[in-house]
């Protein structure tokens, strides 16, 4: 690991996702002219329209914590270069942050699909 490198410096969700063919720069552009709200209420919909407007039984309102946590760990682990930073951004104690890597898996997300850091650098 070189010296200003940390364990977080390889994580980004955006190249994680072109590596998987799921955006391009196209559609980073047009999100990016999204408010929050307007892209989950586009998911919702897209996600929604195949069953006639049923989400699976999912029970949205129970989930919607669930669901905001663990995309906010995601993003907060790929802006941030420490623990210390991501919850400094997130407004929690470091123990909580780490406490909430493990009950939300965050780090699986970046290591799927073949996802690996560079140099045999390991999680926790």
């Amino acid at each position: 690991m070189k010296k200003n490198e940390t364990k977080h410096s390889n994580f980004s969700i955006i190249r994680k996702l072109k590596k998987e063919r799921k955006i391009n720069e196209e559609l980073e552009i047009l999100l990016s002219g999204l408010s929050l709200e307007e892209l989950i209420a586009l998911k919702l919909e897209i996600a929604a329209k195949p069953t006639g407007g049923k989400l699976y039984g999912i029970p949205l309102w129970k989930s919607t914590q669930y669901i905001v946590k663990d995309a906010l760990l995601k993003f907060a682990i790929s802006a941030c270069k420490t623990h210390k930073e991501a919850a400094a951004l997130l407004g929690i104690e470091v123990a909580t942050l780490r406490e909430s890597i493990r009950k939300y898996k965050t780090y699986n997300f970046f290591e799927e699909s073949d996802w690996q850091l560079q140099k045999n650098v390991y999680i926790c």
